[in-house]
């Protein structure tokens, strides 16, 4: 199976993502999206494939979220959307793709839905076991 990650390694989240992908004995294509960020309309993709809107999409914690305003309830789709392509640690990760769908992982098992299964648990950086899907 492919997959691609759009991952960023400072997040311990996208880690354990990119960490439960390769458990499910998948070796992902790796898109540092902070280096190489996403077209307008690969953006747009990965969001509406997900089964979200710009705004769900958007990440808070450590970003210029609040100085930019973006709280603001007003903002329309595309105001957010060239927001997160100005600034893209708006982004929020991981966005995982495979041949079974696109997920925001938040929380890093949202990736189980989209990988084969697998047998054994896994083990996030921080000791949670995660079961694999039965």
């Amino acid at each position: 199976m492919i997959a691609t990650i759009y991952h960023n390694p400072a997040c311990g989240t996208s880690r354990n993502t990119l960490e439960l992908i390769r458990h499910a004995g998948i070796e992902p294509t790796i898109v540092e999206y902070l280096k190489h960020p996403p077209s307008r309309s690969l953006l747009i993709k990965l969001i509406a494939d997900a089964g979200l809107v710009p705004r769900a999409a958007l990440r808070e914690k450590g970003t210029p979220y609040a100085e930019l305003g973006l709280a603001a309830p007003d903002l329309s789709d595309d105001a957010l959307l060239d927001a997160m392509i100005a600034h893209p640690i708006l982004i929020n990760r991981p966005f995982v793709v495979t041949p079974l769908g696109t997920r925001l992982c938040r929380p890093s098992e949202a990736v189980i839905d989209i990988l084969p299964a697998f047998a054994m648990p896994f083990i996030k950086e921080d000791g949670e076991v995660v079961a694999p899907r039965q």
